[in-house]
């Protein structure tokens, strides 16, 4: 009976040192903590993702949601195996809170296992949801901007919009908000134009600029104009293109394609498009 009860022990033992010796878990390769956050003591990263454009919609009321784009970052947290405590859902929401608070963010939502943040710095929008559990707590990041237009309409598209509905948008023409300057990596778009005013000798069109609602309605106007006429000019001086088959006019709001009433939409609505003469 003796040596049975010293077996267990010693089996007991062995088990409790197995457990002390056991090797921390270590961050999924890759994986690493966002630059404005650390993390709880004892946690390791178990996954996550970094998308340079994305969408979430973070939960900003009891039943309402803000739906966000830009890069997006995702990152799920877990205590390791040998950790003898484990904070509280609560106890989690409140470190981000502070962490925020000294970054001068603002609570747009909170609950005891999901908040979520919004910061402004740099000039950025940042916004952060955390999800906790009673073990692993999951943060999302999305750091908000406009998607960057990587597909650019060539010759031939923007020539069959025009001879199927006498109107086409031209996509990768870029402009600094407020500003008719356009910006550099707006040239293959405005070459794919002169491309196709090139082939077609005998074509004559109007290049018009549309802004959102955003701001009031005689700016907009002037800069839709504005930015027509850069266009145009663009067309002229670079590319030798004559002046007499090209006319710019400024159609400010009237004219969306979308909804003004979201980021989405009003992105789509600050376009240029060619009108057949």
């Amino acid at each position: 009976m003796k040596k049975t009860a010293l077996i267990l022990l010693m089996i007991l033992m062995a088990a409790g040192v197995a457990s002390a010796q056991a090797p921390l878990q270590t961050d999924t390769k890759g994986c690493k903590d966002h630059e404005l956050f650390t993390r709880m003591p004892t946690y390791w990263i178990r996954s996550c993702t970094d998308l340079q454009f994305d969408a979430f919609e973070f939960t900003t009321g009891l039943k309402d949601k803000t739906k966000v784009e830009g890069r997006v970052w995702k990152i799920s947290y877990y205590p390791q195996a040998s950790a003898t405590s484990k904070p509280s859902e609560l106890q989690v929401q409140r470190n981000y809170e502070n962490a925020v608070a000294k970054l001068a963010g603002k609570t747009i939502f909170t609950s005891k296992s999901r908040s979520t943040y919004q910061i402004v710095q740099g000039g950025k929008e940042i916004w952060l949801e955390v999800l906790s559990t009673p073990g692993a707590y999951y943060i999302t990041i999305a750091e908000k901007q406009a998607m960057e237009q990587d597909i650019v309409a060539n010759a031939a598209a923007l020539a069959d919009g025009l001879k199927t509905t006498g109107h086409v948008s031209v996509e990768g023409i870029y402009f600094d908000t407020g500003k008719a300057e356009i910006k550099p990596e707006s040239a293959k778009a405005i070459g794919e134009i002169a491309k196709m005013l090139a082939a077609e000798p005998a074509l004559k069109v109007y290049v018009v600029g549309h802004t959102d609602n955003v701001g009031a309605l005689e700016a907009n106007m002037k800069l839709s104009q504005d930015r027509a006429a850069a266009v145009m000019q663009a067309l002229v001086t670079t590319h030798g293109i004559a002046a007499v088959r090209l006319k710019a006019f400024g159609a400010g709001p009237y004219a969306p394609v979308s909804s003004n009433d979201s980021d989405a939409g009003r992105a789509k609505n600050r376009r240029v498009e060619l009108v057949k003469q």
